[in-house]
This record gives C-alpha cells, sequence and structure tokens, in this order.
C-alpha cells in the first residue's frame, strides 16, 4: 500500500466509525431555519419494526410524521437510529404509536404533532393508529 492509499482507508475508518450505525434513543435536534412562521415537515417512514408482546413476531409498519415546528426541529439521523431502536421490543401498536409521540412532543415542544403507524395485515387485521397534539 501506498502512503496515500494508508491515509484513504484511514479517513474512510475515521468516518465511518464517527457516524453511529446502531439503534439510540437518543434522539437530537437543531435550531427551527424559520422561527415564527408555521410550516408542516413529513416524514415518512416505511421500514418501522418492532415485535408483537403477545407472540414475539415481528410487526412492521409506515410511521408517518407530521409536525408544525416551533423552536426545535428534530435530526434525521438520529430519528432513523431512534425508530431502529423499536426493532426487538415488544409493543402493541397503541403504545408504540403513542410513545413516539410522546417522545417527539417531549423533544421538540411542536406547535402540532400528528404519528399515524399503518401496520401491516396479521392475522386478516390491517392496523392503523393515528395520535395527536396540539400546543395549548
Amino acid at each position: 500500500m501506498t502512503g496515500f492509499t494508508l491515509l484513504a482507508v484511514s479517513i474512510d475508518l475515521a468516518f465511518h466509525f464517527a457516524m453511529s450505525t446502531q439503534p439510540s434513543k437518543q434522539l437530537e435536534t437543531f435550531p427551527n431555519p424559520r422561527p415564527g412562521r408555521e410550516y408542516e415537515v413529513t416524514f415518512e417512514c416505511p421500514e418501522f419494526t418492532c415485535v408483537c408482546p403477545k407472540t414475539g413476531q415481528p410487526d412492521f409498519a409506515t410511521i408517518s410524521i407530521d409536525y408544525v415546528p416551533d423552536e426545535l426541529c428534530v435530526e434525521l439521523k438520529s430519528l432513523k437510529l431512534y425508530l431502529w431502536s423499536f426493532r426487538d421490543e415488544g409493543h402493541f401498536h397503541e403504545e408504540v404509536t403513542n410513545l413516539i409521540l410522546d417522545d417527539l412532543v417531549a423533544l421538540l415542544s411542536p406547535l402540532t404533532m400528528d404519528i399515524e403507524g399503518d401496520f401491516m395485515v396479521r392475522g386478516g387485521i390491517h392496523t392503523v393508529v393515528r395520535a395527536s397534539y396540539v400546543k395549548e
């Protein structure tokens, strides 16, 4: 290997290890770039999984998040790792949808927030859970 090749490999490895790829409950924020302006932010997360607390089988869902920020916005990589953290946890659909709403509202204190958990069919039943928050 040349000196250049070793340097390139070292930089690549340093970047790889600096970027977390493990599930985490640690959500991060950044300041709203347009405070005082009401605008809506929408995320669609089609790869959400958790485990059925009764059977231990995986549940698959699309989690949709719509919010109007106040002072803070959620950072997307931390949101991805947060949603990934549910993969091996047992939760009822209603519980996990409301838990995501509670965690995001506690973090952001948005003007409004709506969460929808659209869970894949299991046992012939398709479940959609919607939870909302409006700042008073």
